[in-house]
């Protein structure tokens, strides 16, 4: 048994004598894949590695998502929440991390979890839990794939419309000494998942079938030209001497390059006025031969914002306090956040780590902070401009539009102004159009609702300390980073300027997204 952890009630003290009374949790139960292979090739490094993934993850993350770690038992480990929602996200968070650990590590040396997550009635005692609910969810991690979550259908219920993800259905299963079948599902952190899985193999089965029919096309053609005496050679001696004004002479003529479609804002006269610069330069991939036309590189509309001093933060919660004048430099930033449309560009250049999937006048989304540096860099050495994210004082000003009220609108909640879970339209599966809602006084859409909003800072959970510069807060645990805006999946409160929420560095989540800044 490895080292115990003492479970933290509600008050922080565990009762001095006897058991705590039943209750219902989330429980997590996690183990790692291979866990003797991995001991007997390296016993004292894999401790060493297992240790430092339980400090420096696991125990952070369930601390951050409001749950309690029961115990570590050497390979694995049981952690207790009240909210099943919280349980799922550190499990999420918990493998999408993994994933990045250990991506430069050979297959045989990576340590991979399984986890199980369960609803249960629980009795909790100082340093364990025990019952039916611990003993599913223990058995749902053992039928879990390495780097998986494996939810119980008790846990479905009660997230499905709450946790922006996709959900993979296994059946009924039965287990070890549970009576009754246990319906078990698999998570996807990616809700498109399901449908691009299924879209692979139908564009397969498309693909083989446009092989057969072109070979089949090519066939009959040779053999009409074969017909005529001298019609080969004629028509090989066309492709030879003028392929570019004779397409009819390949039977696989290369598509034209892609243009830029008319819907898509163009940069803005305010934006322009104040950062002069030459037409931006194309990028091409790396991965591009030389007769194929580069990529043209659309940069985002931007608006020019005028500096300025204005008062950061809010005492309506403790990590919007203290409130505190900042002085801002004239900078531009997005009129919308990025698009799905601005984003592919950078991935058809190989720029950007994925394609995003999605309308294209929809906001990206289900981006990493990281991702959207890729974005920002790209920009940058495409256009040999200043392109970043703004810092988190930058944001807040520009949100704003020069107010001090709760909204930018006002002090109440207002129908058109913002895309939220209860800012008066149907709740959404998705987030509205780049530019659905009014925009501030500043003339930008969507600062508050659509998708969270990347910006530069390191998280820190008060402004105690912050720059009084506006520049971006730096120092610190970088491992998570500031969002923005709230999102379509969240309630009003998140719409608020001052609002602030943290979230890993490095970990994709399908609501947040971000809009660039631009240096003058």
């Amino acid at each position: 048994m490895g080292e115990i952890r003492n479970f933290r009630s509600g008050n922080d003290e565990p009762p001095t004598h006897g058991p705590m009374p039943r209750r219902l949790a989330a429980i997590i139960v996690g183990d790692i894949a291979s866990y003797s292979r991995l001991m007997q090739a390296d016993e004292e490094g894999t401790h060493v590695r297992v240790k430092r993934i339980e400090r420096d993850l696991i125990q952070p993350s369930i601390v951050e998502h409001h749950g309690s770690l029961v115990k570590t038992t050497g390979d694995g480990f049981i952690a207790i929440f009240d909210s099943p929602v919280e349980a799922v996200r550190c499990s999420i968070v918990i493998q999408q991390n993994l994933i990045g650990r250990n991506a430069s590590l050979p297959k045989e040396t990576r340590i991979e979890y399984r986890i199980g997550v369960n609803l249960g009635d629980v009795i909790v005692e100082p340093d364990d839990v025990y019952g039916d609910g611990v003993n599913i969810a223990t058995r749902i991690e053992g039928i879990a794939e390495p780097g998986q979550v494996f939810i119980s259908g008790a846990i479905y219920e009660q997230i499905k419309h709450k946790v922006v993800c996709g959900y993979e259905s296994l059946g009924d299963r039965k287990v070890k000494n549970i009576t009754d079948p246990v319906r078990v599902y698999k998570v996807l952190p990616d809700a498109d998942a399901v449908g691009r899985t299924r879209g692979r193999r139908e564009n397969a089965l498309i693909f083989l079938l446009g092989i057969t029919l072109s070979v089949m096309a090519a066939g009959v053609l040779w053999y009409l030209l074969a017909q005529t005496p001298g019609r080969v050679g004629e028509q090989a001696a066309v492709t030879t001497v003028s392929p570019a004004t004779s397409p009819a002479a390949s039977p696989s003529p290369q598509p034209p390059p892609r243009e830029a479609a008319p819907q898509t804002p163009q940069p803005s006269p305010s934006a322009a006025s104040s950062s002069p610069s030459p037409a931006p330069a194309p990028i091409q991939s790396t991965s591009q031969s030389a007769s194929q036309s580069p990529i043209p590189v659309r940069e985002p509309e931007m608006v020019a914002i005028r500096g300025g001093s204005f008062a950061v933060g809010s005492n309506d919660d403790p990590t919007e306090r203290p409130v505190h004048q900042v002085t801002v430099k004239p900078f531009s930033i997005g009129k919308y956040p990025v698009t799905v449309q601005e984003w592919n560009e950078c991935a058809a250049a190989k720029a950007c780590g994925f394609t995003a999937i999605g309308k294209d006048d929809a906001p990206v989304s289900n981006v990493s902070w990281t991702d959207a540096q890729q974005y920002a860099a790209y920009l940058a050495q495409a256009t040999k401009k200043t392109y970043r994210l703004p810092s988190e004082a930058e944001w807040e000003y520009a949100a704003r539009g020069g107010t001090q009220t709760k909204y930018w609108w006002g002090d109440k909640l207002q129908p058109g102004m913002a895309g939220c879970k209860d800012c008066g339209d149907l709740a959404a599966e998705q987030p509205a159009k780049v530019g659905s809602f009014r925009p501030n006084p500043f003339g930008l859409h969507d600062m508050g609702g659509g998708v969270d909003q990347w910006v530069e800072d390191c998280w820190h959970k008060t402004y105690q300390g912050a720059p009084g510069d506006a520049s971006a807060w730096s120092s610190g645990d970088c491992s998570a980073h500031v969002l923005r805006s709230g999102s379509w999946k969240n309630d009003s409160r998140y719409v608020r300027p001052s609002n602030r929420d943290g979230y890993d560095t490095n970990v994709r989540y399908p609501t947040h997204g971000f809009r660039v800044a631009l240096s003058p």
